[in-house]
């Protein structure tokens, strides 16, 4: 069995330069490194991480726990936490949880089992859902997304409310009156904030709230799909809908498109989350932007924090706004006639 003594000896390094080529924790020269590279790949070197885990006491990885793979913002969320880790020497073990609390739990219990350094949660339910004080504390915890004010943890994540009354704000500017929301579900620590931050953006402009027009959905797809089919039957139209998430715009777009109407001469449309696709829908789709790569680099910062420390410092809470990215689907409104009224 080749062993980092045999690398060290062919690369002509030290042991100590072999580990920190492999672990990533100290500098290594470029030639150096090459060295330890060229003499890895020509022995077919294999880490032994079992055995590693036990001397150090550490396994290099993190376990990153999300509720949906297939929305954008978590696929995007994913590869930068993956690109952030591997700059620190940390792999990513993952569970796409579907936002199902009972396959967090179980993801959770692996991870540990692994005896992962750290976990970064993107909890896919309500507060109610979760009983954080008596979780195990074998490894530090990140929230981040869904993470609520009182999580016994550090947390990142989206200022939801600032950013969900700037988009509506936009749209209010832009002449609409009568605005629905889709949300997400209730309990939900984005859900709420978002719909808290339409409200106040509406209440701002002294307008009042139909609740007619607010729905909840599921963050997904369908659900957006469904909320707009039954706001656009109704008998009073809304001029403009504000969606919580990409994968309930994509939703909303696709109902609009089968009930024969046209964004934005018919209706607006305006959201958070942008993803690649926003700028390829025609009209362009008005959206808030996520800073996910700063949420990714504030959690693995985090982390690193709690893994050396010897005194627990406070715990950090941090919100970050989102970037309002104006494109084509939210058309101005005159007062008078000319465009298509609600119904």
């Amino acid at each position: 069995m080749i062993t980092m003594r045999d690398v060290a000896a062919d690369a002509s390094v030290s042991v100590a330069t072999v580990s920190a080529c492999l672990t990533g924790r100290r500098f290594v020269s470029p030639e150096l490194k090459a060295r330890v590279e060229e003499a890895i790949d020509r022995l077919g070197y294999q880490p032994d991480s079992i055995a590693r885990s036990l001397r150090t006491g550490s396994t290099d990885i993190i376990g990153l726990l999300i509720p949906d793979i297939t929305n954008p913002f978590f696929t995007e969320l994913v590869r930068d936490i993956q690109a952030e880790a591997t700059e620190i020497g940390y792999s990513i073990l993952l569970a796409d949880c579907n936002f199902d609390v009972a396959i967090e739990r179980k993801a959770l219990a692996l991870m540990l089992a692994q005896r992962v350094d750290g976990l970064i949660f993107c909890p896919g339910g309500a507060r109610r859902d979760y009983a954080f004080e008596t979780w195990p504390n074998e490894a530090p915890v990140v929230v981040v997304d869904n993470a609520w004010d009182d999580v016994p943890f550090d947390c990142v994540g989206l200022d939801n409310v600032v950013t969900a009354a700037n988009v509506t704000r936009h749209v209010l500017e832009r002449g609409h009156r009568s605005v629905a929301v889709i949300t997400g579900p209730s309990g939900n620590h984005g859900s709420d904030g978002r719909l808290r931050g339409f409200q106040q953006a509406m209440a701002a402009a002294g307008l009042s709230l139909d609740p007619a027009l607010v729905r909840h959905g599921d963050f997904r797809e369908a659900g957006g799909y469904r909320q707009a089919l039954d706001l656009v039957s109704a008998v009073k139209r809304p001029s403009a809908i504000f969606v919580a998430n990409n994968n309930m715009l994509i939703g909303v777009m696709r109902a609009l498109h089968d009930s024969g109407l046209t964004v934005p001469d018919d209706i607006s449309v305006a959201a958070i989350d942008d993803f690649p696709w926003a700028s390829a829908f025609r009209p362009a789709l008005t959206t808030a932007r996520q800073p996910v790569r700063a949420f990714a680099q504030h959690a693995l910062r985090i982390l690193r924090k709690r893994l050396g420390e010897t005194r627990i410092s406070p715990r950090e809470h941090i919100k970050l706004p989102g970037e309002l990215v104006v494109r084509n689907s939210v058309a101005p409104r005159p007062l008078s006639s000319g465009r298509p009224k609600d119904r």
